[in-house]
This record gives structure tokens, sequence and C-alpha cells, in this order.
């Protein structure tokens, strides 16, 4: 028993320039915009920086030591502690 299909000369050219003229539609566009790319590309880089970075320290968040003891607020702990408390009667 053979597997493999009995292909014509006509048939496997016609597989091939299908399968390349598919390969080669799906392509197209990419190579057009490798050719005349849309977009400028990044912008220019600012020679002066400190503003920028003023303003990026104005709106840092720190970043607290996880090393260290962290305290907890009690009274939000125990509103925690009473929205847990109720799920269980939910299912009632």
């Amino acid at each position: 028993m053979r597997m493999v299909p009995n292909l014509n000369p006509t048939a496997f050219i016609t597989l091939i320039l299908g399968v390349s003229t598919f390969i080669f539609i799906m392509l197209l566009p990419a190579l057009l915009e490798l050719k005349r790319p849309k977009d400028a590309g990044p912008r220019a880089i600012m020679d002066n920086t400190s503003t920028i970075q003023s303003q990026i320290r104005e709106k840092t968040i720190l970043i607290v030591n996880v090393e260290e003891e962290q305290g907890f607020d009690q009274a939000l702990i125990k509103k925690i502690s009473d929205i847990i408390a109720v799920l269980p009667s939910l299912e009632a």
C-alpha cells in the first residue's frame, strides 16, 4: 500500500506556484513597509533632561523595604475580617 499520491508535473508546479504566491502576498505589506515606512522612527532625545528627571522624581512611588517589619492598620484588618466572615453566609 502506497501512501504518497501520484503527483503529475502540472499538479506539482501548481502547488509550488500557489504556495509561493500565497507567501508573497502575505509578506507584501511588510516588504512595502520596509521600503517606505509610515512612521519616521523614534523622536530625537532632548538635550535638557533635568526638567524631565525632576518630573519623574515628583511622581515616583516609594518602594517599601520588604525585609523590614511592616505594621498594619488594625482598623483595616478588622474591616477585612468582618467582610470575610460574611462570605460563608452568602452561600445559604
